[in-house]
């Protein structure tokens, strides 16, 4: 194994080398990897013919690789305690003065939203609960009153209204898929923030009220909200809400389609059916239940003009 003692040697002379000129240049790190990448480091590849040695030679050349990998890491540690020692020492260098920020990921406009929207709820009350994104056709249509083929996520609500009793107070961020060509406002995919609320005495001013407060505390107390009639056949009667386009003020613009206000929720009293349906006696208990675009509301809040930008992966609104 004479050929191994002289690499084993030229492996030495070599690393004293490159040591010296990654300490004037400053890459003991590139140093470090040369020698010791697990796929491609000098020592590592010694390493690996360990196993192709004979049993004298393992017990000859296995501590001799062992010692030459500990002296050469110590001798790389040593060289970078003795640079940093010297940067400190060094008068030109001022470490007071504070580094350049890095820039750093941060969460997407929707989860912003969402975790607003949900701190609002909690504080009136409300749950904040899940549900799964693949539903039964019981929860997704039938116990809604709804035809088989309409998209939406207020299945959470058939599942809320079908396993808890009343009072029920509980909002439901979701994903929604559906077929649809895609614009500036609408996508084959969106969020949607579902509320939902039953008890006594329940009426649609308490929807109302609700709906101004939520967006008072979304957008502030300047926001302009339309409330109108609407059909929905999960609720009776329905009420559609729109913003006053923040875009155009009103006046009219590609986002709001030129008609001055976007629709950002559906509404309205919990349909007599769909209360039956979940096993909720409507004569004793009424409620409402709200579906919010959420993508909407977050392009309104932070002037994002293309709800398709929301999810297309660019880096666009930091």
């Amino acid at each position: 194994m004479i050929e191994f003692e002289t690499v084993i040697k030229n492996v030495k002379d070599n690393f004293l080398t490159d040591l010296t000129e990654a300490k004037g240049a400053g890459t003991l790190d590139e140093l470090y990897l040369k020698y010791f990448s697990k796929a491609h480091g000098v020592i590592t590849k010694l390493i690996k013919e360990i196993p192709q040695f004979s049993a004298d030679d393992k017990k000859i050349y296995g501590p001799v690789i062992n010692t030459l990998q500990e002296e050469l890491r110590s001798h790389i540690e040593t060289a970078r305690i003795e640079s940093e020692h010297k940067q400190v020492n060094d008068p030109r260098i001022d470490l007071s003065l504070p580094l350049p920020p890095k820039k750093t990921g941060m969460l997407h406009p929707t989860t912003q939203v969402i975790r607003e929207m949900n701190e609002f709820f909690r504080y009136y009350g409300y749950s904040v609960v899940e549900g799964p994104e693949i539903e039964h056709v019981e929860y997704n249509f039938r116990k809604l009153n709804l035809p088989e083929d309409h998209p939406h996520t207020s299945s959470v609500e058939a599942r809320l209204l079908t396993e808890y009793e009343p009072p029920i107070r509980a909002v439901v961020p979701g994903k929604v898929y559906r077929n649809e060509t895609a614009n500036k406002t609408n996508n084959s995919f969106f969020f949607q923030y579902q509320g939902v609320v039953v008890d006594k005495g329940i009426t649609i001013q308490h929807l109302k009220s609700t709906l101004e407060l939520f967006h008072k505390y979304l957008f502030g107390n300047d926001v302009v909200l339309r409330f109108r009639y609407k059909y929905y056949p999960e609720v009776s009667p329905g009420m559609g809400t729109d913003i006053r386009c923040t875009f155009c003020g009103g006046k009219g613009c590609e986002v709001c389609k030129f008609r001055g206000w976007i629709e950002v929720l559906g509404s309205g009293m919990i349909h007599y059916n769909t209360l039956k349906m979940c096993g909720i006696d409507p004569e004793v208990y009424t409620g409402f239940a709200f579906g919010m675009g959420l993508d909407r509301l977050v392009m309104a809040k932070y002037g994002i003009t293309d709800i398709r930008k929301l999810y297309g992966g660019g880096i666009v609104y930091v």
